[in-house]
């Protein structure tokens, strides 16, 4: 029952891969840490307080900084380029495409302080479009944790998956749902739940929203499947298809635009393969603006009762 998932505590995402990429640190001599003058925001001190010699800063030169990473790879190391998730990609996609993507070089992409969830910076900084850029790449796996746990576990992960990834986290302090230690694992989707009537697919911070409603749903008696999609690309195909096979409604829930993220691959698969009636939640073609990120989550319509609201709908499109 969702109602039973464990709450270990709450710390933020960012943080979850600073410790992770700490720990590569320790075991693996070839992973290079990368930064675009934003070491403190990525939580990068205890790396380069151990590891000065394979510390790279870049200074506010994102684009210096993807042509460095890729370099890096010919000689044999795992370069982590880290920045905010709209410098990651938006400011350097011409960079990625070029010098990473088409050229297939191993270099792990970390994002930080993505989505409305960034909070005060505003609408120049909240990308909402990155998961879509980055997804449309040809090779390039993109991948979205959901909590401090995953996302340390994914940050290792990375390290051994060969080919240029994306890892896409954020900035505010969040529950902390899923178990120390667990393994994680690329493109195998994560069940919170087991349901008959519909299918919660979400991503990233809004799994624990979609764990909330969850929980509102089976109170009333709706028996609800809440799926972790942390790894956009690739796409656990066979999770989603089983789900809604048996379900034969679902939802999506993720903090970005509705056009070309989570919603759209879940729904492309569906398409293809099993039409049914989904609801979208997500930024509708829409900037951000500055505020609390809670407050953002809610005029967004990004919050929990909204996650209810969609599911109830979809269950009447049956």
């Amino acid at each position: 029952m969702l109602k039973d998932i464990q709450v270990s505590g709450q710390k933020d995402t960012r943080s979850g891969f600073g410790d992770g990429i700490y720990e590569l640190g320790k075991t693996n001599p070839n992973v290079v840490a990368l930064t675009a003058d934003l070491a403190g925001s990525l939580k990068l001190n205890a790396f380069i307080k151990d590891f000065p010699e394979r510390y790279v800063q870049c200074g506010i030169a994102e684009a210096n900084m993807i042509g460095i990473a890729a370099g890096l790879t010919i000689g044999g190391k795992i370069p982590f380029t880290t920045t905010f998730a709209n410098f990651s990609t938006g400011r350097v996609y011409d960079q990625i495409r070029q010098s990473v993507a088409y050229s297939g070089k191993n270099v792990k992409i970390c994002a930080s302080h993505a989505g409305l969830t960034l909070g005060e910076d505003g609408a120049t900084h909240q990308i909402l479009e990155d998961i879509g850029m980055m997804k449309m790449l040809p090779g390039m796996t993109v991948i979205v944790p959901c909590d401090y746990n995953q996302t340390k576990a994914a940050t290792i992960a990375i390290a051994e998956y060969q080919g240029p990834v994306y890892l896409r986290f954020g900035r505010p302090v969040w529950p902390i749902f899923t178990q120390a230690g667990e393994k994680f694992e690329i493109g195998k989707a994560q069940y919170f739940s087991r349901g008959t009537d519909v299918s919660i697919f979400a991503c990233g911070h809004m799994v624990w929203k979609a764990i909330e409603a969850g929980i509102i749903l089976e109170e009333k008696g709706i028996s609800t499947e809440v799926i972790n999609i942390h790894t956009i690309k690739p796409l656990d195909e066979e999770a989603v298809l089983s789900s809604i096979q048996k379900t034969k409604a679902a939802v999506t829930v993720e903090e970005h635009n509705v056009l070309g993220g989570l919603g759209d691959s879940i729904a492309q698969v569906a398409a293809k393969h099993f039409p049914v009636p989904i609801e979208y939640i997500g930024t509708n073609d829409t900037f951000g603006e500055s505020g609390k990120p809670v407050e953002l989550l809610k005029k967004y319509g990004l919050d929990t009762p909204n996650i209810v609201a969609a599911a109830e709908k979809v269950l009447k499109r049956k």
